[in-house]
């Protein structure tokens, strides 16, 4: 197989962007150059990976096979050019469905000053403890609380909790939701590493159906078709946009909590201040367990 890192980062940034058009403006480059990175990295694989529609770019089934691999060959990529190119160790912090959402770019520019000799890898894993378990991570962002035993961790900060339906549900037209809104229809939840369960719910008002998807992407794609609705933290709003999806805010839903985790067997020199470093953009109280 012959296809570069660029071919790569335009396939994922179609998919997170939603359209061609959008991924082009967030890499700095032109819409033919994402279209012919995305033609060249099929012809690679011998796969059609997206198709478009009229209103929005979709996975083909090839396509959602792949895009897991697809993420975790680009930070493995990204991590090896960056190793071989810095002379700074590299502190890999991990997570499930978003980084910091809105505050993403500000923790990024903030990193140097407060790390000048440690460069930042934020890596998107699938699991539980956000590579923690797996080795890959040094540190990881979790908005459920860890199970206790081989991590340690510390509250950083709270985030609101919002609806994600297609543009076409009767509950778009509104600027907020409630948790009883949203279960009168079905409700998309990922057990393994999502946010919300079902115990958000009270007994005996928990949505009237469910469906279990594996990882951010399912979920946004069977609530993109429709099928479904799903309630998630703010950050996920904010990194996850996509056409004819939209997000609301559940007014009467408790905060998400975001906590900053390591393993206890091997803990990051810097956990205590990379911790305070993030508390201070949510504007978090007091860190605890």
């Amino acid at each position: 197989m012959d296809f570069e890192i660029r071919h790569l980062r335009s396939f994922l940034r179609v998919t997170e962007a939603g359209t061609f058009t959008d991924a082009a403006i967030e890499l700095g480059i032109s819409q033919a150059a994402v279209s012919r990175n995305v033609a060249a990295l099929e012809r690679a694989l011998g796969v059609r990976l997206l198709v478009r529609t009229t209103r929005s770019v979709e996975l083909t089934p090839a396509g959602k096979r792949v895009i897991g691999r697809a993420r975790h060959a680009l930070s493995a990529l990204e991590d090896l050019q960056r190793e071989a190119s810095s002379s700074k160790s590299t502190v890999r912090i991990g997570y499930a469905w978003s980084a910091l959402g809105r505050h993403t770019p500000e923790f990024q520019r903030r990193w140097p000053a407060a790390f000048p000799d440690k460069d930042l890898l934020l890596i998107r894993t699938n699991t539980p403890t956000a590579g923690l378990a797996e080795g890959t991570t040094d540190l990881a962002i979790l908005r459920r609380t860890p199970e206790p035993g081989t991590l340690d961790f510390v509250l950083t900060g709270y985030e609101k909790r919002y609806c994600a339906m297609a543009i076409e549900d009767p509950l778009a037209a509104k600027r907020t939701v409630t948790l009883a809104q949203v279960s009168d229809a079905t409700v998309a939840i990922d057990l393994r590493t999502g946010s919300t369960r079902l115990d958000l719910w009270p007994e005996g008002k928990q949505p009237v159906q469910t469906v279990i998807t594996n990882d951010v992407d399912d979920w946004l794609t069977v609530i993109g078709s429709g099928k479904a609705r799903g309630i998630t933290a703010e950050s996920t709003a904010h990194q996850y946009r996509r056409a004819g999806l939209v997000y609301r805010l559940v007014r009467d839903a408790p905060p998400v909590p975001v906590y900053l985790a390591w393993s206890k067997t091997d803990p990051p020199a810097l956990r205590a201040e990379a911790a305070e470093l993030i508390r201070s953009l949510y504007g978090a109280p007091e860190l605890t367990h």
